[in-house]
């Protein structure tokens, strides 16, 4: 059984598209990290944070993003999401796939809470080293790790579409072209509706939904 604890609207959504890109048969917990009072101490046994997203998978449980990626592409080859051990484009997509949280996601957030630091005091560096090693990337290919849409993407992708969304990152032709090839997939609309679906029963959403 694969069990994916989630809570719509937030970083867990990228995991909950490559659930559906997957294409196997998964369980949704949901977390509500925004009730009243807090997580449930009790979800510590899960995630040791009260984060998500996090999965149980025939009771192993994996946390944070970029390992639920790569253990689930490699539980789950047939998907086609991961190149496999030995493939020239390994090294890109792991590489990818970890920068979305480990650069990527931390920069945005800095720059969008109006931080200002030595970069090199940082692990993740600047916001404009950044975005032109996103920008080199996407000149050089048409996905993270390559000719072919991988999980990276997954990532990347999902991330850098609520961030522009948001004014969080420069709106660049190669970007916006990016984001618009990577999401333009069965499995990322479907995505996209189930996390709809799911924000409507949270208490914190409604005012938002009764305004519609």
């Amino acid at each position: 059984m694969l069990k994916f604890y989630h809570a719509p609207w937030s970083r867990s959504s990228n995991i909950l598209w490559l659930m559906e890109e997957l294409g196997v048969p998964y369980e949704i917990e949901h977390v509500d990290i925004r009730q009243e009072g807090g997580v449930p101490e009790s979800y510590r046994k899960v995630q040791p944070n009260k984060k998500v997203p996090a999965i149980e998978h025939d009771g192993t449980v994996v946390t944070e993003r970029a390992a639920i990626a790569i253990y689930l592409c490699d539980a789950f080859p047939q998907a086609g999401l991961a190149p496999k051990v030995g493939d020239k484009n390994r090294a890109a997509y792991l590489t990818w796939l970890v920068y979305a949280d480990s650069v990527f996601d931390p920069a945005v957030a800095a720059r969008a809470q109006g931080w200002t630091y030595v970069a090199s005091n940082f692990s993740f560096g600047s916001f404009e080293d950044m975005v032109a090693n996103v920008e080199r990337r996407l000149q050089a290919n048409p996905y993270f790790a390559g000719e072919r849409f991988t999980a990276a993407d997954i990532a990347m992708a999902g991330s850098m579409a609520y961030v522009l969304k948001q004014g969080w990152l420069p709106k660049k032709p190669v970007f916006e072209d990016y984001v618009a090839r990577a999401t333009d997939r069965p499995a990322a609309r479907l995505t996209d509706e189930k996390d709809l679906a799911m924000a409507r029963t949270v208490p914190a959403f409604a005012g938002m939904f009764q305004k519609k």
